[in-house]
């Protein structure tokens, strides 16, 4: 596992025949995250907004994220809600990708009382 700061690390591509993180590794990643959970072979977070501007924004923060490394997450949208769920669908399972993007969208944001804002 890797004791770098995940948010600075980049994904790296995934070739068939790769073996899927054990429990082990996917525990100490998420020891890590918190808010993050696992959902069967996902990690999944939900985070609340203000308002459906905000929730859109956070959503296209996502996107550029995803795209830059080539990660792509599924997200359920809502008024002021966005589930953002991970999983490695080449391996069948998680990987390190799946934490390094959770750790890079957990650094768009601070979560206060009244729910996430962007970090100035």
């Amino acid at each position: 596992m890797m004791e770098l700061d995940l948010g600075l690390q980049r994904c790296k591509p995934c070739h068939k025949g790769e073996i899927p993180l054990g429990p082990e590794s996917v525990q100490g990643y998420l020891s890590q995250l918190p808010g993050w959970k696992r959902s069967g072979k996902r990690i999944a977070r939900t985070y609340s907004f203000k308002d459906f501007y905000e929730t859109m924004s956070f959503v296209n923060a996502v996107a550029y994220i995803a795209n830059g490394e080539g990660h792509h997450p599924e997200l359920e949208v809502g008024f002021q809600t966005c589930r953002v769920r991970y999983f490695t669908h080449e391996l069948g399972g998680l990987t390190e990708n799946d934490f390094i993007c959770a750790a890079k969208i957990d650094g768009l944001l601070k979560e206060t009382k009244d729910g996430f804002w962007p970090v100035n």
